[in-house]
């Protein structure tokens, strides 16, 4: 094996995004080996600013799943999982704790997105697949309610697990010469590379949909950029205690 590689860069460099599922079930091995590598994710100051909520109830995962988008692998999944920024907890043992700033918001987010990532991660390693679900954000209201989550949480996204009954092809990545940038940002980008990765990324789409998408990645941002995503985020996250200073 070569010096710059490893099992574990394998793994990673062949993650896909998985929607279509068998109906075999994780174990509780399996599952608790992933929850332990989750929990082994870095954390900011050691504030565990997370927390996770596994779907198991067959009736309550179709209620999340219409919340979803009505996503058909939000149910058939074997396991669905809700990840959160927790600071209630922190609150429970020390209610003087100051609470509400931005930064705070900050510290959730990257905490919950590493132990998001390392279980998939974990997972993958096992066999399994999954992909991440950010429409638990659609109603996060709604969600709230379903999910009691007290103030002092929210939803950030959701990950479906199990094992995969399709076999796609890795979505291709920007040229890491557009990414990875060394001792200052560019003040500009090589517009050929990125000319290049457009007619990479629409050869991808047209070959994984039959010729029925003929999107660029620079389509896709004009497309998704349009418009404010969830303009009733920002009045949510201070409904529940984030962003309030």
């Amino acid at each position: 094996m070569s010096a710059a590689t490893s099992s574990t860069i394998t793994v990673m460099r062949q993650h896909r995004s998985i929607r279509q599922f068998t109906e075999q079930t994780v174990s509780d091995e399996q599952r608790n080996a992933i929850m332990a590598s989750a929990q082994a994710a870095s954390s900011s100051s050691f504030l565990q600013a997370s927390a996770v909520i596994r779907i198991s109830d067959p009736n309550l995962r179709e209620r999340v799943m219409a919340l979803c988008g009505n996503q058909a692998y939000v149910g058939s999944a074997a396991e669905f999982w809700v990840f959160c920024a927790d600071f209630h907890r922190h609150l429970q043992w020390v209610p003087e704790a100051k609470t509400g700033f931005a930064e705070q918001l900050l510290i959730g987010a990257i905490d919950t997105a590493l132990m998001g990532q390392n279980a998939l991660t974990a997972a993958e390693s096992l066999g399994l697949g999954g992909v991440f679900i950010g429409a638990v954000r659609n109603q996060p209201h709604e969600l709230c309610d379903l999910l009691r989550l007290p103030k002092g949480v929210i939803p950030l996204f959701g990950l479906c697990l199990g094992y995969p009954a399709q076999d796609p092809e890795p979505k291709p990545r920007l040229p890491s010469s557009l990414m990875f940038c060394e001792n200052h940002y560019p003040s500009e980008f090589d517009a050929r590379q990125m000319q290049d990765y457009d007619q990479q990324v629409q050869h991808y789409y047209r070959t994984r949909t039959g010729g029925n998408k003929e999107m660029s990645w620079t389509g896709q941002i004009g497309d998704t950029l349009a418009k404010e995503a969830r303009p009733f985020m920002l009045d949510f996250l201070r409904q529940q205690g984030f962003c309030v200073r």
